[in-house]
């Protein structure tokens, strides 16, 4: 039996491998000009969540969700908007507020950055064989939850 020091670091191997996918995604980036930062703040804009629809988030809720400072979320809202992947509408409910709202352009976007990065995660696990995929999924879902 291993002793603990001899045990592997499965903290550091994970981010390792992390670190390798992440790679391929920011270079996915690269084509559409999209900084990771903004692929984050349109990712959280269109991906479906549970408690909300998508497409329609106020800027402080989409600060939150990023864990990033409000102006730093406006600064990544600007630079989608002067893209035009997302704009601004009045929020029916508060005539105060503002929704940021992902546009045709940026939910096509969405689209083609997903699938592509959808591609790339399977290209990186296909070295593992299905039964380990399989193990692999059982234990991040189960790490997430």
């Amino acid at each position: 039996m291993a002793s603990h020091d001899e045990a592997p670091d499965l903290g550091e191997l994970f981010h390792a491998a992390f670190r390798g996918l992440r790679r391929t995604w920011a270079e996915q980036l690269a084509p559409w000009e999209i900084t990771p930062h903004q692929w984050r703040a349109l990712m959280t804009l269109l991906r479906r969540r549970p408690d909300a629809a998508p497409c329609d988030i106020r800027l402080k809720d989409l600060a939150e969700r990023l864990r990033i400072a409000p102006r730093s979320a406006t600064e990544v809202v600007d630079q989608l908007e002067a893209k035009g992947l997302v704009c601004r509408e009045p929020d029916p409910t508060d005539r105060r507020a503002t929704l940021i709202v992902a546009t045709e352009a940026g939910r096509q976007l969405f689209a083609d950055i997903s699938a592509g990065r959808r591609d790339k995660s399977n290209e990186y696990f296909s070295r593992l064989g299905g039964e380990d995929r399989a193990e692999l999924a059982r234990i991040l879902a189960q790490l997430r939850d």
